[in-house]
């Protein structure tokens, strides 16, 4: 579809596995990439926005940062399943718990992902269009923690283009609608994978529960964190 690198992504033709994992953050890609794969190879450093290849239990896995928000996800993840044929991409991130059933360390699974975000009017489409994950990826990684011992939440999560939002009751609006935790990213990889017929996942971890004013430490969230890497690990 157009000649690689492109503008946000250096790598080349077969450089990028088949499935990714897309932390936001480029540094917990890193991170990842050092901790939990072998024979690490660099693909990416445009922007910082760090990328890497290497192998899981054997396989061919890579893990790229997303960056914040639908529009960064947006052009990271549309030139990987467009420009370099990636099939799965499991984001794995941080959020905020909004219904009373979700806690702090607990790990959820975005079985669809609301969104105030306006990036599906792109497609012009004549109603409102639900942006969901692919069932095969949600069905093996429920299989996976189940194996693992990993209790795991499953269900809607909201995408919010707002972290700092002027409503200070908007958490309270989506609580009422069963929502389970609010994040920046899922509801657009969702979107890109559904108009590219890709697959694609969102794990997460509760980091804070902004509705009752508590948080993990730092050292709290790298521990939490791991269940959810080998979670995403696992399942791909």
């Amino acid at each position: 579809m157009s000649v690689l690198p492109t503008a946000h992504i250096s790598a080349k033709e077969n450089d990028i596995a088949k499935s990714v994992l897309m932390p936001g953050d480029p540094l917990r890609a890193k991170y990842i990439a050092e901790n939990f794969l072998d024979d690490v190879k660099c693909f990416n450093t445009v922007r910082n926005m760090l990328g890497f290849t290497g192998k899981y239990k054997g396989k061919e896995v890579s893990v790229m940062g997303s960056g914040m928000g639908i529009p960064s996800i947006g052009i990271y993840s549309y030139e990987l399943y467009n420009f370099y044929g990636v099939e799965n991409i499991i984001r794995i991130g941080s959020a905020g718990a909004i219904s009373d059933d979700v806690d702090l360390k607990n790990v959820v699974i975005g079985m669809g992902a609301c969104t105030n975000s306006s990036y599906v009017s792109q497609y012009g489409l004549i109603g409102t269009f639900a942006p969901i994950a692919d069932y095969s990826l949600v069905e093996r990684a429920k299989s996976v923690a189940d194996n693992l011992k990993i209790s795991v939440k499953i269900g809607n999560i909201l995408s919010s283009d707002t972290f700092y939002d002027d409503d200070n009751e908007y958490l309270l609006k989506w609580k009422k609608m069963g929502v389970l935790a609010v994040e920046m990213e899922s509801a657009g990889l969702y979107m890109n994978a559904a108009r590219c017929g890709k697959k694609a996942l969102c794990i997460l971890t509760i980091s804070d529960c902004p509705l009752k004013g508590t948080s993990l430490s730092s050292d709290e969230r790298q521990c939490g964190f791991k269940d959810m890497m080998n979670i995403a690990l696992e399942t791909i």
